[in-house]
């Protein structure tokens, strides 16, 4: 394996800085749509299934292509493909803001989730290549705060620009900011990280990969249907031929050793997977709520859904500093367990709760979320080997992916049992309520169940546990070598 080094950006807080406005404005187009659904519903006449439709295909395409893009740029050059990322994001928001049609968004919204995936893909690991160990936690957690401050400006923003200049102004506002991103990329990320150039890309399991996913989210956003079994049937077994054909091929698209002999590495991600199982759909629930139930108009339940995303973007920094000297699997098991709590008590809410209540349990949710991200973010990176950062960073995306898609389908099954494919119209109401407690209730205890995989990780710290993590897949890296019979 022959391994390039990096060389040294022109100034690494810039690349602080590229990277972080990217992140922001991926999840502020997320959190600005959420709020602008009704709308959107209404216009193109879609029922609350379909409705959800319009987040997930951007997730689904995201998802699919996260690992094969982070291989990509470990191969090719992170730079490279974070460019590409943005400009078919641009292409995709372009499409989205002339849609006529559902259908025609959808599609456009999937086009958008082709580019965030590569955007998703290469940032953090850019951003983890530019900064010492030392450092990581620090610029981990500004980048972290990056993302929870688009979630945060994004149902503000989002709701003015709904109430006031329609919903497809948001997707302009996401285009123009995607080419300035893209421009400073082109200008001042000057560094190419490609570590591993001898390297064949593996297409074969890059194709059985991407079908697995398809097929499982697919099958979960079709649930309860029967024919939602049988795409998620064939999505696990297309996911067990893809862990066959990983253990046997000379290039793997995923390094298994990364799983099997890193136990930080594995339970972080878990933890990542389940955590966003449990607190995607709290946006998408609320959202629904404060307008259909409480009758606010876009701009008010944007006001008021920025509490935990201003919360998240206020300590995240702070947490990930903190996660540089304290062990990590400490901090994010207590922000799993406040983040538990805070959503375990959106499982009381009715049409009389007051907006008090709902502002005080999104702070609960915000700092516990905080809490638990940042810290995560960083054991993740730093139990990785620096040629598989794009893979490291590729993976938790789709962690965060398949959780987002997994809360979603939770909504989904219990929207279809209690309430059916109906729009939210006042004789709906209770039912809609009933739903969202029993969604909320079942995502606190996902967030609950996983502390235990928190805490399961192992040490970061001190440094020699550090070391003999790196230094143990080091070891795997060099016998890979040797049986591939390279210099």
């Amino acid at each position: 394996m022959n391994i390039q080094p990096e060389s040294n950006p022109t100034n690494k807080n810039i690349v602080l800085i590229i990277t972080t406005v990217a992140s922001f404005f991926m999840t502020f187009m997320g959190s600005a749509i959420n709020i602008a659904l009704p709308r959107i519903g209404t216009e193109f006449d879609m029922d609350v299934i379909t409705l959800g439709w319009v987040s997930t295909a951007y997730m689904l395409a995201s998802a699919a292509l996260l690992v094969p893009f982070g291989r990509i740029a470990d191969m090719k050059g992170r730079r490279k493909i974070f460019i590409l990322g943005n400009i078919i994001f641009f292409l995709g928001s372009i499409l989205s803001a002339i849609s006529l049609s559902g259908v025609m968004l959808l599609i456009a919204r999937a086009v958008q989730g082709i580019g965030g995936s590569a955007i998703f893909a290469t940032s953090v690991a850019i951003l983890t290549s530019a900064f010492p160990m030392e450092e990581r936690g620090k610029v981990l957690g500004i980048n972290t705060a990056s993302v929870y401050l688009g979630l945060s400006l994004g149902p503000v923003l989002g709701g003015l620009l709904t109430q006031y200049t329609g919903w497809k102004s948001i997707f302009l506002i996401s285009s123009i900011t995607t080419v300035v991103v893209t421009i400073g990329a082109f200008w001042k990320l000057r560094g190419e990280a490609v570590e591993t150039r001898s390297d064949k890309f593996d297409l074969t399991g890059s194709v059985i990969y991407i079908l697995a996913l398809v097929l499982t989210m697919y099958g979960v956003s079709q649930l309860p249907d029967i024919p939602a079994f049988w795409f998620i049937g064939s999505g696990f077994v297309a996911t067990a031929l893809f862990f066959w054909w990983e253990t046997r091929t000379q290039y793997p698209l995923i390094n298994m050793g990364m799983f099997r002999n890193n136990r930080g590495y594995t339970f972080s991600n878990l933890a990542a997977l389940v955590n966003y199982s449990g607190t995607w759909a709290i946006a998408f629930l609320l959202s629904l709520y404060l307008q259909y139930i409480k009758g606010f108009d876009p701009r008010m339940a944007g006001i008021i859904l920025i509490t935990s995303p201003v919360v998240q973007a206020i300590f995240s920094p702070l947490f990930g500093r903190l996660s540089d000297r304290v062990e990590p699997r400490i901090l994010a098991s207590v922000g799993m367990a406040v983040t538990a709590l805070g959503i375990g008590l959106l499982s009381f809410v009715s049409q009389d709760t007051t907006i008090a209540f709902i502002i005080t349990s999104l702070v609960i949710v915000g700092f516990g979320f905080a809490l638990f991200s940042s810290p995560n973010t960083n054991a993740i990176m730093s139990s990785a080997d620096r040629q598989f950062y794009g893979v490291a960073s590729a993976t938790l995306a789709t962690m965060r992916q398949l959780g987002m898609m997994v809360s979603m389908g939770i909504v989904w099954v219990v929207f279809a049992i209690v309430i059916g494919r109906v729009e939210i119209t006042p004789e709906y109401h209770e039912a809609f309520i009933r739903s969202s407690r029993i969604i909320f209730l079942i995502s606190a205890l996902l967030c609950a169940s996983a502390i235990s995989f928190s805490l399961t990780r192992g040490k970061i710290h001190p440094n020699t546990d550090r070391m003999s993590v790196r230094d143990s897949n080091n070891q795997n890296n060099q016998r890979m070598q040797g049986e591939r019979g390279q210099k």
